[in-house]
C-alpha cells in the first residue's frame, strides 16, 4: 500500500473548560484552557499538521478550543460544526469519520473525553508504545493524538491505524 492512500488522523480533546452553573454543552474554556488552546494550535503548526478539514463539536468548549487553536496554523482548513460529535460514542465518531470525502487527506477531530480517548485505542494498532501508554493512562485536556490512517476513510477498521503521536501542549 502506497503512501498515497495514507490519511492522517489528529484527535484534539478539548482544552481545560470551566465550571459555570450551564448547561454542559454550554460550558466554556477556562483560562488554563485559553492559554492551552492556542499552545495546542502552535503545536501542531511545528509539527506541519495542517488539517485539510475540522470536524468539531458544537459545544462551547470544543468551539473556542478550535477558534484559538486555528490562527497558530497558519492554514484554512475547512471548519464542519459536527453536532454528532458532541455526545457521540467512539463508534458514531468512527461513522463520522467513514463520511469524510477521499479529497480530505487530514483531519483534525475536536471533541471531548472519554469518548476521543476511546477512539484513538480503538482505531490503533495494539503493540506496545510509550504514546499508547500515555493515551492509555490519560487523554488530557488539550491532548492531541496523531494517527496515521490506511487507505480511505469510508474503510477505516479497528486497530489499523498507527498512532504516531500523542502529546499535550501547555500555554
Amino acid at each position: 500500500m502506497g503512501m498515497t492512500r495514507q490519511r492522517r488522523l489528529i484527535v484534539l480533546r478539548h482544552a481545560k473548560a470551566d465550571w459555570p452553573d450551564v448547561p454542559d454543552e454550554l460550558r466554556p474554556l477556562a483560562e488554563r484552557g485559553r492559554a492551552d488552546a492556542v499552545a495546542a494550535g502552535r503545536w501542531l503548526a511545528e509539527h506541519g499538521l495542517v488539517p485539510d478539514r475540522v470536524l468539531c463539536s458544537t459545544a462551547v468548549r470544543t468551539r473556542q478550543t478550535w477558534e484559538l487553536a486555528e490562527p497558530e496554523l497558519g492554514g484554512a482548513p475547512e471548519l464542519v460544526l459536527e453536532p454528532r460529535a458532541y455526545r457521540a460514542g467512539a463508534d458514531e465518531l468512527v461513522d463520522l469519520l467513514r463520511e469524510l470525502p477521499p479529497v480530505v487527506r487530514t483531519v483534525l477531530l475536536v471533541g471531548h473525553r472519554p469518548e476521543v480517548q476511546e477512539l484513538v485505542l480503538g482505531l490503533a494498532r495494539k503493540r506496545e508504545g510509550e504514546a499508547l501508554e500515555r493515551v492509555r493512562e490519560k487523554f488530557s485536556t488539550a491532548g492531541i493524538a496523531v494517527l496515521d490512517v490506511p487507505g480511505e476513510w469510508g474503510q477505516l477498521v479497528p486497530e489499523e491505524a498507527e498512532l504516531v503521536d500523542y502529546a499535550v501542549p501547555r500555554g
